[in-house]
C-alpha cells in the first residue's frame, strides 16, 4: 500500500492524503486514521476533519510541533487495516417517491430512458457508502450509485428546497437535511430529520456508514412523520444500534 502524502495547511493542521481518486478503500483508510487519532487521544490535536480521500488534523502548535504530529501520524498509519470483511452498518432510509414529493422523478426517468418504477428499484437496489459530510450540517456525501440514472443538476436551481428531500445531481445521490437552495433533480422525500438541533447528537448519520433507501407508500409516509415528531422513530439498522 503507498505511503499517504501529509502536507501543511497553515500553521495549526496537517492533511493525511490517501489517494487522489474517489475510492471506497481510500475513503475506508480516511476513516480508520480518525478512528486511530481518536483513540491514541494525542495532546495538542484539537479537531479531526475526514473528506473523501484525505483527513485534515488541526492541532495546538503551542502545544504539539506538526512535525511531532507528522511523525505520529505516520506511524499511526503503519499500523491501520481495513479488512474487506469488515461488517457494513447500514441505515433504512423510508422514502415516497414521485408525485408532488419527488417532482423531478418523471424527469431522470426520461432522461435514462426508464419508467419511474425502474428508477425507483434502481435507486432503492444500491447500498451507498456515506464517504462524507458538509455542505449543510448533516449532508451525507454518498457514493455507489448507478450510472444508469445520472442526470444533470437543473440549469437553473430552485431557491429553496425542502428538507427531507432526496436528489439526484449527475452520478450522485443525496438528502436535503435542511430547506435550502439547490440543483438536484428532487425524486422522492423521506420523513426522516437527517438534522435536527433537539436531538442529541443532532446529525442521524456518521462517514463511513451505509444508507438504503427504502420506498414507501404515502400512508406508510404520514405515520413515519408522526412518529418522527413524536420523537418515537428509529431508523432500522443492519449491522448496528437502531438510530
Amino acid at each position: 500500500m503507498q505511503e499517504p502524502l501529509i502536507l501543511h495547511a497553515g500553521d495549526s493542521a496537517l492533511v493525511v492524503e490517501f489517494g487522489r481518486e474517489i475510492a471506497e478503500d481510500i475513503n475506508a483508510r480516511v476513516h480508520a486514521l480518525d478512528d486511530a487519532v481518536r483513540q491514541k487521544h494525542i495532546i495538542g490535536v484539537t479537531e479531526t476533519v475526514p473528506t473523501f480521500r484525505s483527513l485534515t488534523v488541526f492541532y495546538d502548535p503551542s502545544v504539539l510541533s506538526g512535525e511531532r504530529l507528522q511523525r505520529k501520524l505516520l506511524k499511526l498509519c503503519k499500523g491501520i487495516s481495513v479488512s474487506a470483511d469488515t461488517a457494513k452498518k447500514i441505515v433504512e432510509v423510508p422514502v415516497l417517491y414521485g408525485g408532488s414529493y419527488g417532482e423531478d422523478l418523471q424527469d431522470v426517468a426520461a432522461h435514462a430512458g426508464l419508467t419511474e418504477d425502474e428508477v425507483i428499484k434502481i435507486h432503492t437496489a444500491t447500498d451507498y457508502r456515506i464517504f462524507m459530510l458538509g455542505f449543510l450540517p448533516g449532508f451525507v456525501y454518498l457514493g455507489g450509485m448507478d450510472k444508469r440514472i445520472a442526470c444533470p443538476r437543473l440549469e437553473t436551481p430552485r431557491t429553496k428546497i425542502h428538507a427531507g428531500a432526496v436528489g439526484i445531481g449527475g452520478e450522485q445521490t443525496g438528502i436535503y437535511p435542511l430547506a435550502s437552495p439547490g440543483g438536484w433533480r428532487l425524486i422522492g422525500t423521506t420523513p426522516v430529520r437527517p438534522y435536527d438541533n433537539t436531538r442529541t447528537p443532532p446529525v442521524l448519520f456518521s462517514a463511513g456508514e451505509y444508507i438504503r433507501f427504502v420506498s414507501v407508500t404515502e400512508d406508510e409516509y404520514r405515520e413515519i412523520e408522526q412518529q418522527v415528531q413524536n420523537g418515537t422513530y428509529v431508523c432500522k439498522v443492519t449491522g448496528g444500534a437502531e438510530k
